[in-house]
């Protein structure tokens, strides 16, 4: 097996939170090497940026940070400490100046990943640092890491090291999960890995299956015990999905795993409360039909109108404080998440009891974990990618602590 002696600091994964990480390893003058089992680093990444890179959210930091579940101190910490201010100035910083769309989320006025990431990677060349793709870790030896190449085995002895291996979403992007069985062999408590912002199964009515997959569900809400959002939703052949779904999957699974089924709760009309959109229904003429009065009246699409009836299994009432109230409030029996391999990121991870303050191993000193590879989520619209460039920055800052103790 041949060895690696060229990087004083290893850093494995090259997604967000490890390039982050290497960023301030090698800006402090530390040479750093990224191990990265894929052709190409930050994979993931440009895939997100597709539709236009979301980094983080405007919103106030309090309410921002209130996005993170579990509240974990040392999650909110390094947020705090490279908050979106400060992850928006170093976008500006590598050329790639953000703006704050209608929604509040931020993102670069190229709309684009791959300009920032290329902006990205020319600085880390200047910095020193070595990027090594089709690297993968296969185990961990006595203070060294293992490591299966095209050229064969390869095993490294750094100083310390850094891990940044996501969780198990999009895994033939990188993020395959492959590391829990690794660490819980070195003794590290992991939670499992569970799919987030996701969708879920739905037991259509062939009807509705055939006649509205993949329609839009625009403008509307959703309610799961205390939990509500407002957004969009797309109903799928077998489930539902989009924005709308993703803020409440933590909840939605939470229930599934505890009651075997979620009851969701959806408003066709969130801008009209009971009495007004009783009172529009109230005035369609007479001898309308149901369908007319829905598309008229409610200004129900007919995938909306194809939902309410499936939720009330085809009997709605006539009069229209009912079937005001029909709309305002469509049960939909959620059966279960959607596959891993189709969330957009994934819960469960490193356990934080399984690391210090400064993010590193317990079971390993001198092992650093950093990103998605913790137990956190957290829904879409920049919250995900804030917390892994904050995450592997502070992670690299516990690092640097660590070494300079030694």
């Amino acid at each position: 097996m041949s060895r690696d002696r060229e990087s004083a600091v290893a850093v494995v994964g090259g997604g967000p939170a490890g390039l982050a990480a290497a960023e301030v390893l090698a800006g402090a003058g530390l040479p750093v090497t990224v191990y990265e089992r894929m052709p190409s680093v930050a994979r993931k990444l440009l895939i997100a940026g597709r539709g236009g890179l979301n980094l983080t959210h405007s919103e106030p930091l309090p309410d921002f940070l209130r996005r993170y579940h579990p509240a974990e101190p040392r999650l909110t910490a390094s947020v705090e400490a490279f908050p979106p201010a400060a992850l928006r100035d170093w976008s500006a910083d590598l050329g790639q100046a953000t703006f704050v769309g209608s929604s509040g989320r931020v993102f670069p006025e190229s709309f684009k990943a791959s300009p920032l990431l290329r902006a990205w990677l020319a600085r880390l060349d200047g910095l020193g640092v070595t990027i090594r793709t089709r690297h993968r870790l296969v185990g961990f030896g006595d203070g060294s890491l293992r490591f299966e190449t095209p050229e064969g085995p390869l095993a490294v002895r750094p100083r310390a090291s850094l891990l940044a291996l996501g969780g198990a979403s999009w895994p033939r992007l990188g993020s395959d999960g492959a590391w829990v069985p690794l660490l819980t062999a070195e003794g590290v408590a992991v939670a499992p890995l569970k799919p987030a912002n996701v969708g879920f199964t739905v037991a259509w009515s062939d009807h509705f299956s055939e006649r509205f997959a993949g329609e839009p569900l625009k403008r509307v809400a959703a309610r799961i015990g205390e939990h509500r959002a407002r957004g969009e939703a797309i109903a799928t052949k077998d489930g539902i999905e989009g924005g709308l779904i993703y803020a409440l999957s933590r909840p939605i699974r939470e229930a599934i795993e505890r009651d075997g089924a979620a009851s969701l709760v959806l408003d066709l009309r969130p801008d009209l409360d009971v009495p007004a959109l009783a009172a529009r229904l109230a005035r369609s003429r007479s001898g309308e039909s149901l369908s007319t009065r829905l598309r008229k009246a409610a200004a129900l699409s007919p995938a909306a109108a194809g939902l309410l009836r499936e939720a009330h299994a085809n009997t709605l009432p006539s009069e229209p404080a009912a079937l005001a109230a029909a709309i305002k409030a469509a049960p939909l029996r959620l059966l279960s998440p959607a596959p891993i391999a189709r969330a957009i990121s994934s819960a469960g991870g490193v356990a934080f009891d399984a690391i210090d303050a400064r993010f590193m191993l317990r079971a390993r000193p001198g092992t650093f974990v950093a990103g998605e590879m913790l137990d956190w989520e957290a829904p879409t619209g920049g919250y995900l990618l804030q917390a892994a460039f904050a995450g592997g920055r502070a992670a690299a800052a516990g690092l640097m602590a660590w070494l300079s103790e030694r």
